[in-house]
């Protein structure tokens, strides 16, 4: 009879070795005719599901081709009960006998079911311990502060031979065209665009980039030196399914793990300007949509009814282009009419040009005035609650360990955990703005120190980095600095 021979095995030698001894196992047996070897290399028993070799001789025993199945043992076969059981039916209503060596186990036989049943629950349970285990040790060296990171997919960084993350300088400047380009006002699409165009390869080593790529690379802590541990866990030892982590294990922030590409500042006020983007939308729910092509897209509103305002390019007689801006309300003519103007882009550009000009001689005692009596005082405030909640963090997060390991319920540490942690993000939310406003507070007056004011002209990068919201009414413009300070102006 034609039969199959399956193994399982770790590669190397090993798999040579057993090729080796279940060939000449089959070619001893007279009446058995030798179909051959399946073997998969170093693939998890815990499923089937990327078994290829498995699957075959399955499909290959179900089309007639194989008569027989001889493999090692039943957690070489599969070590979820379910699997294994499935198998070895689908098998036996073919009349295809699996015959288990270790276990001297011949599936047609009538004992060899329960035996089966048996058998294939221990090996299940022998991996689910294993996966514990692995689990445990994981978090063993999470708590230790020791990262671990597939950096084969990962944009500036390599291993070097101690298996220590090491910057890699051509990628790393690929990292720091992303951070410094989305700063300088363009969408993660426009990067995206930009990097194929020059056949620049992402961290998997294709030219071709999604604005996805681009996002995840602005989000990932690890670009400034350091790392969150867990982001995601196995939910189930037989699915080797991973989830996003809501508080249901614990989860490890470790500081100057490795190198860094990018400053902390840096990453720090990418985070600001992502979130400054995401929240582009007024209290009548219009969407004035971050737009990286006019910085005016973004910030200009109608003062009468809140819509955003769109940029329009009028056709004149002499065949001369006027462009324009519109409130969307008067030009869709969507609920009530609005009665805003139509402002020429010139004059909205010669307005907030006289707005940083009238700015330069009233923000410095604003400033001083916010820095010395409420916003330093804001900041230590949020600084002292962010410090509280992370020591309490802390302390539930090594009681979740210690039950964990002593195998005890744990649902209402994960629940007080989750309730913290929206706590603490919200936190750092009030002090990412606090921050920001000091932040833009230094940049004005940096480059106001910088810039006569007759030297001023209008630039897409001067709006983007000064100004927060411009709102339309008839004859002016009251323009609001990212300082909190606010300018009135009439066109």
């Amino acid at each position: 009879m034609p039969l199959q021979a399956y193994c399982r095995v770790i590669g190397g030698k090993r798999i040579c070795t057993q090729v080796e001894h279940y060939t000449e196992y089959i070619k001893k047996n007279s009446t058995w005719q030798f179909a051959g070897i399946y073997a998969d290399d170093g693939i998890s028993g815990t499923g089937t599901k990327k078994r290829e070799e498995f699957l075959r001789m399955i499909d290959d025993c179900m089309a007639g081709k194989i008569d027989m199945v001889v493999t090692k043992s039943i957690s070489r076969f599969a070590r979820n009960t379910i699997d294994c059981l499935k198998y070895i039916r689908q098998l036996k209503e073919k009349n295809i006998p699996v015959i288990f060596e270790k276990e001297n186990i011949n599936t047609m036989d009538a004992k060899g079911e329960v035996l089966i049943t048996i058998m294939a629950s221990l090996a299940q349970q022998e991996s689910e311990s294993l996966s514990k285990n692995v689990k445990l040790g994981l978090q063993y060296r999470y708590q230790q502060g020791k990262v671990q990171v597939n950096h084969n997919w990962f944009l500036g960084y390599t291993k070097d031979e101690n298996g220590e993350l090491v910057i890699d300088p051509e990628q790393a400047e690929v990292v720091k065209r992303i951070y410094r380009e989305y700063l300088e006002g363009k969408s993660c699409k426009r990067i995206a665009a930009g990097l194929e165009a020059d056949g620049i390869p992402n961290g998997a080593g294709s030219t071709k980039w999604w604005d996805s790529n681009i996002t995840q690379i602005l989000k990932n802590e690890k670009y400034m030196g350091d790392a969150l541990l867990q982001k995601t866990f196995t939910e189930d030892v037989l699915t080797k399914r991973r989830i996003e982590n809501d508080g249901s294990v614990p989860q490890y922030y470790v500081e100057n793990s490795h190198e860094a590409i990018i400053s902390k500042e840096l990453y720090h006020e990418v985070q600001a300007e992502m979130a400054r983007r995401s929240a582009m939308k007024d209290s009548n729910e219009y969407r004035r949509g971050y737009c990286s092509i006019y910085a005016l897209t973004g910030v200009l509103v109608c003062g009468g009814c809140g819509a955003p305002f769109r940029r329009i390019v009028w056709h004149a007689r002499n065949g001369k282009k006027i462009p324009v801006w519109r409130c969307r309300n008067r030009v869709e003519k969507k609920g009530a009419p609005c009665f805003a103007p139509t402002v020429h882009e010139d004059e909205l550009q010669d307005a907030v040009v006289r707005a940083i000009r009238q700015a330069y001689g009233t923000t410095k005692p604003i400033v001083d005035e916010l820095q010395q009596n409420t916003l330093d005082v804001l900041m230590d405030e949020t600084k002292s609650e962010v410090e509280r909640l992370d020591e309490q963090l802390q302390r539930l997060q090594e009681d979740l360990v210690k039950r964990v390991n002593a195998g005890e319920d744990y649902d209402d540490l994960s629940g007080e955990i989750r309730e913290l942690k929206q706590q603490k993000d919200e936190a750092l939310g009030r002090q990412a703005a606090q921050e920001d406003q000091m932040k833009h507070i230094q940049e004005m007056e940096e480059f106001l120190s910088q810039h006569d004011e007759g030297d001023l002209v209008f630039k897409d990068s001067l709006v983007r980095k000064l100004i927060y919201k411009i709102e339309v009414f008839r004859e002016k413009l009251i323009i609001t600095f990212k300082t909190g300070t606010e300018i009135e102006v009439e066109y």
